[in-house]
């Protein structure tokens, strides 16, 4: 026998049924589906963000605007930018791999 062949395992045996295994791989099929959907949204309102205020900074260069085009544009500017903070805050704050979160078992023995 070779050395591999005599060491004991390092897996656990299991301890769930076939049908808690089948619910487990439905919820890491949804966890993976509401993860990519918040990858792309985020994405999708950052790149939104970047491509309206570009247009913004373009149309104020000629000059042209009056004082009170240039005062909504602020107003734009500001309520975009506080929208992209806060959708990128919350996705950055839902994948954080610091915090465990998702289905199975805790290191405390608390399962979800």
């Amino acid at each position: 026998m070779s050395d591999i062949e005599k060491k004991p395992s390092d897996s656990v045996p299991a301890t769930t049924t076939s049908e808690q295994d089948r619910s487990t791989a439905g919820q890491r099929r949804i966890n993976i589906l509401w993860e990519l959907t918040q990858s792309f949204i985020a994405g999708l309102v950052v790149m939104a963000v970047l491509y309206v205020s570009s247009r913004m900074i373009l149309s104020a260069l000629p000059g042209e605007a009056t004082m009170h085009q240039i005062a909504n544009a602020n107003l734009a500017f500001v309520f975009l930018t506080g929208v992209a903070n806060l959708v990128i805050g919350f996705y950055f704050g839902r994948t954080n791999h610091q915090r465990t979160g998702g289905i199975g078992i805790r290191a405390s023995g608390e399962t979800r």
